[in-house]
């Protein structure tokens, strides 16, 4: 899993920055994360920004007395339009649609921080490809993926009653039924994991439609009591065994020690949300893993797969010969 934190948006951005036009007069953002690379990037250009909306009505967000100068877009030469991401290429294709059938006075060009194997073509410039899977810490809780992803429930989208609770009585029951939500994703999730018994399973499903928590599958322990479960104290171990009987490609933890030892047993990836840390297997272990899984494609797919891996290979040297000559051509 591919995964990129504000930090590193941050970073990739400065890059960026290095090899763009050193005529810019205005960034671009595409609402909604693309408005934050683009808050980033006009900084570090010391340049004003506005938005799409705002583009096409012929209005600069306002900066003070700063870019006082600069006060309308007549006064542009050079925009960049800016995303965070291209992915598929559709929301890059239906903005650049949408400003050619306004006349500007000026030159616009196309960029984002990220963008997939296939997205370079629908922008000028970029700072890194990123292939899939993917996620961002700003989007990973509102990603069409989650549908891929095991997500535990008492610490990431709701505070852990756990800790509070000694047995199976009604004073737990409250406990368990009335949790503030810590997160409420607004895409669908695969599966839900719970440490919480078989027997609250009706509090926990009547919680998650309450606060609009949709997904496909809510795993829950069968452990006969509550003090039982808590003397085991093997949450990881079995977080970790619904894991792997899934065919999910992220594990979404909020306990690090419990992340930690979920991808230790595992062998694959595990997103810690109370430090937003992408933890994945050892170096060593994911090269056998893959070399496995690669045996195994090849026994499946003796003339695609070898096919498909020249073709990323392809890919990912044109990405790396075609960044060489835009840094000795830059102006």
């Amino acid at each position: 899993m591919n995964y990129k934190t504000v930090a590193d948006l941050n970073a990739d951005t400065r890059r960026l920055k290095q090899n763009l036009p050193k005529d810019i007069d205005l960034v671009v953002g595409i609402p909604r994360s693309g408005l934050l690379a683009a808050n980033l990037l006009c900084l570090y250009l010391d340049v004003p920004m506005t938005d799409v909306d705002r583009l096409c009505e012929g209005k600069i967000i306002d900066t003070g007395e700063r870019f006082g100068s600069l006060s309308r877009l007549a006064d542009c030469t050079s925009v960049l339009v800016i995303d965070d991401s291209v992915a598929t290429g559709n929301q890059m294709t239906e903005t650049r649609t949408r400003l050619d059938n306004h006349d500007f006075p000026f030159d616009i060009e196309y960029g984002a921080i990220y963008v997939s194997p296939r997205g370079y073509q629908y922008v000028d410039y970029w700072s890194e490809v990123v292939p899939f899977p993917r996620v961002f810490e700003w989007n990973i809780f509102h990603h069409t993926r989650l549908t891929d992803f095991c997500v535990d429930l008492d610490g990431v989208l709701c505070r852990d009653p756990i800790p509070q609770i000694e047995n199976d009585k009604d004073n737990d029951r409250e406990l368990l039924t009335n949790p503030e939500p810590n997160m409420v994703p607004n895409q669908r999730i695969g599966w839900l994991v719970s440490s919480r018994l078989e027997t609250f399973r009706p509090e926990i499903e009547q919680w998650l439609a309450a606060h609009g928590i949709n997904y496909e599958t809510l795993v829950m322990r069968s452990t006969p009591e509550t003090k039982t479960r808590r003397n085991r104290g093997n949450y990881a171990e079995y977080k970790a065994r619904v894991y792997d009987t899934t065919d999910s490609d992220l594990f979404i933890e909020n306990d690090p020690t419990q992340a930690a030892e979920i991808c230790e047993r595992t062998n694959r990836p595990v997103f810690c949300s109370a430090t937003n840390e992408m933890l994945k297997p050892g170096m060593v272990r994911r090269s056998q893993h893959r070399l496995v899984k690669s045996v195994s494609r090849i026994q499946k797919e003796p003339i695609l797969f070898p096919a498909r891996t020249a073709k990323r290979f392809s890919s990912q040297c044109y990405h790396q010969i075609s960044r060489y000559w835009r840094s000795k051509n830059k102006p």
